[in-house]
């Protein structure tokens, strides 16, 4: 790669981290919701130019110096387990969680059972790490950081399974591909802020249902 295409990669990405941030912010201080935060970070995500990125946040109003900022660590990177695992909920419950090594290939399977995988605090080996799924009456939790890439693509039948934006390949940064099958169960991506817990996820939901239901969810001004 050139020099000019390296710096337009590493403006790009580093204009990537700065919209991601800001909309973990707007989310933080209730400017946005759930549903608006998780569509722009897919589309952050997705974004192929700065100006595209841009548009993400034109009609996001620059926070009080004084608002909460929600520190968004560096996505730790590095050697980690290559070979494939496998972490199965058979008539029972697993989860990891906290600063865990996510080999390149993992496999989650929940049969009768639930897992819950948080990659928040996890590290990740360089470039794609692939996680194959089944849930086969039972249910498979994933919860993600804003600032990971991720696609999600499989099946469901008599179930759910989440599908997922593409983003754009960059190779300094990990991605999370989520493959798999979902067969009276369901699979679930959620994208959790550093820090919130599954209560302050509660609470968020039902400020927000009330909201709905009230007609008074805040509307973003119009685009300038």
């Amino acid at each position: 790669m050139s020099a000019d295409g390296r710096g337009a990669l590493v403006a790009l990405r580093d204009r990537r981290e700065a919209v991601i941030q800001t909309l973990a912010d707007s989310f933080a201080n209730d400017v946005l919701d759930m549903d608006t935060l998780e569509d722009r970070l897919a589309r952050a995500h997705a974004a192929g130019t700065v100006a595209e990125l841009d548009a993400l946040v034109v009609d996001l109003e620059a926070l009080p110096a004084e608002a909460r900022r929600v520190a968004l660590d560096k996505l730790s990177v590095g050697a980690v387990p290559d070979q494939p695992r496998t972490i199965s909920a058979i008539f029972s419950s697993v989860e990891r969680r906290g600063a865990w090594q996510v080999p390149s290939a993992l496999k989650a399977r929940s049969v009768f059972g639930n897992t819950e995988l948080d990659f928040r605090a996890a590290q990740f080996a360089a470039g794609v790490t692939e996680l194959c799924v089944r849930a086969v009456f039972g249910n498979v939790e994933i919860v993600v950081p804003p600032h990971l890439a991720v696609e999600v693509e499989g099946s469901a039948v008599f179930g759910n399974f989440e599908q997922g934006a593409h983003p754009v390949a960059d190779p300094e940064r990990p991605l999370l591909r989520i493959v798999g099958s979902a067969v009276f169960g369901n699979v679930e991506v959620r994208t959790m802020l550093p820090g919130e817990t599954e209560a302050d996820a509660a609470r968020r939901r039902k400020r927000e249902r009330k909201e709905l239901a009230d007609g008074g969810r805040r509307a973003l001004p119009p685009r300038r």
